[in-house]
């Protein structure tokens, strides 16, 4: 059986793309990878998520189990409450220019992630509109082309994105947990899910053994990653673990080079739902 590993990399913070990004980049280039990094294109509100420890105990056991002080820093804690909200991506255009130039693929995660992942259930319709203008507009600037896929902060959708994203007409989307690809029900979108866990959800104290255990039969995979943990504090550990899974057989390829491999005759239609897996505080698409 053909193994394959798409790196799916999730730029959430300002942090994450000026210090993470860059050590990834070294990290896959010594090690020979591509992967697909989601950026985040507008403003890092990260402090709005001590709002969460109020409202939700499992954000709080979270932040302590994946140590949340040395993983963002202090000044991200306070982006968009005390201190102002720094643009991500749209304050590094060379770095961006440097993951295209070492042979990545660069696709849309979020214009104001940290709104979308607390209010996107809240907002009106015309809300998500505008996020995604804005958002795609920065895209744009940062790389002169349009993006060809979408992976939704937290993996949190709901039947109006489905709807409202027809127009910018995605290769594919990356906005689930599932065990394999498929399409969304009611849509033409092609669906590339993460189907690993990653290091926050495994636990940073854990073995890596779960995983590789998971990759062991072969088959066709894709584990999300964060600039700001497998970039940061967990870079090691992931190094360790690229390491493994090449001695597995696998080759690693972008996402969008994981879509001519499907048959999309053969994926099935499937609705997502939205449920709490493990390790996560919040529910996410599946």
């Amino acid at each position: 059986m053909e193994r394959v590993l798409g790196l799916k990399i999730d730029v959430d913070t300002y942090r994450g793309m000026q210090i993470g990004v860059p050590r990834l980049l070294d990290m896959l280039g010594s090690e020979g990878i591509r992967a697909t990094f989601f950026l985040s294109i507008g403003p890092d509100a990260s402090g709005r998520a001590l709002l969460q420890i109020l409202k939700n105990p499992r954000f709080l056991r979270k932040m302590v189990r994946t140590r949340a002080g040395s993983l963002y820093g202090w000044r991200t804690a306070l982006y968009g409450t005390l201190l102002p909200s720094p643009l991500i991506a749209l304050s590094f255009p060379e770095l961006v220019r440097q993951i295209v130039a070492a042979g990545h693929e660069v696709q849309f995660h979020a214009w104001d992630h940290r709104r979308w992942q607390d209010d996107l259930t809240r907002q009106p319709a015309a809300w998500i509109q505008e996020w995604f203008r804005k958002g795609i507009e920065g895209y744009e600037h940062l790389t002169g082309r349009r993006p060809s896929a979408f992976g939704a902060p937290a993996w949190l959708i709901d039947e109006r994105v489905l709807s409202l994203i027809a127009r910018y007409r995605f290769a594919y989307l990356s906005c689930t947990r599932a065990s394999a690809p498929f399409i969304h029900h009611g849509t033409d979108f092609v669906e590339i899910p993460s189907d690993l866990a990653c290091f926050e959800e495994i636990g940073f104290d854990a073995s890596d053994g779960p995983l590789l255990a998971a990759l062991e039969p072969g088959g066709m995979h894709v584990l999300p990653v964060h600039a700001e943990v497998e970039g940061g504090i967990m870079a090691g550990r992931f190094t360790g673990l690229l390491r493994a899974v090449k001695h597995q057989g696998y080759r690693f390829l972008p996402l969008g080079e994981i879509l001519p491999l499907l048959d999309r005759s053969r994926l099935p239609s499937r609705r997502f739902a939205l449920r709490l897996l493990p390790g996560r505080s919040a529910v996410c698409a599946v």
